[in-house]
This record gives C-alpha cells, sequence and structure tokens, in this order.
C-alpha cells in the first residue's frame, strides 16, 4: 500500500514544467491531496540574479499558486537528499517529475529517487 496522498511536483527553471503542475494539478483532483511544487537550486547558483531564471521561476510560482499550490525553492548540492527530505517530511506519497533527455547514459535523477524512495508513487511527463 502506498503511504500518503500528497503530491509532489519537481520543477526546473524553465517555464516548460508548467505541464509538470498541471499534471499535479489533475492527480490532486483525483485523489484530493495536497499539491506541492518543489524547486532545488544549487547553493553556489544565484538564480536570481539571472533574469531569464527569476522570470521563469516567478512564472511557476503563479502557475502554482493558480493551482492551489505552495511552491517551494530548496537550496541543495544534493538535489536527491533535498528531495527525498522534502518529500518525507511533507507525507507525500506521489512524485511527478519530467523525463530524463532521451539517451542519458548517466544514472538519472529519477533513478535515484525510485532507489531511495520504494513507496512513493511516480510519474514521469514528456
Amino acid at each position: 500500500m502506498k503511504k500518503d496522498k500528497n503530491i509532489m511536483v519537481c520543477v526546473t527553471q524553465q517555464k516548460t514544467c508548467e505541464r509538470l503542475i498541471k499534471k499535479g494539478k489533475e492527480l490532486r483532483d483525483k485523489i484530493d491531496g495536497e499539491l506541492h511544487v518543489v524547486h532545488v537550486a544549487r547553493e553556489d547558483e544565484n538564480f536570481l540574479g539571472n533574469s531569464k531564471q527569476a522570470d521563469a521561476i516567478e512564472y511557476l510560482y503563479g502557475i502554482s499558486k493558480s493551482v492551489g499550490a505552495d511552491m517551494t525553492v530548496l537550496r541543495s548540492n544534493d538535489v536527491c537528499a533535498a528531495i527525498t527530505k522534502f518529500a518525507t517530511e511533507n507525507g507525500v506519497g506521489h512524485i511527478i517529475l519530467g523525463e530524463p533527455p532521451k539517451g542519458c547514459q548517466q544514472e538519472s535523477i529519477v533513478d535515484l529517487l525510485k532507489e531511495s524512495m520504494k513507496d512513493v508513487n511516480f510519474y514521469l511527463v514528456s
């Protein structure tokens, strides 16, 4: 049995992540859980100093708010650990992510998350 109904949508600083948030809203509407949108920024990254990235984060914040979700920006150089910790602390049972690039030879963040959170449902959106 999978755990909680809460849903986490993992986004990057790209406006195209709106599709992930909308998928999260659809799932939330079906299972009646809380919807969390999360972006993990590396500790040495100054994304607010980059107007394109800052605009994208602000845009995604607006989309999150419009669907009744909170958006959290976490600072960490270990993206997998930050997502895992947030999911555990917020009772997340469902995680929505974008698909890794085709032909990716390295172990993707998706693979690492699936290994560390076996009791969570994962949804990959192309």
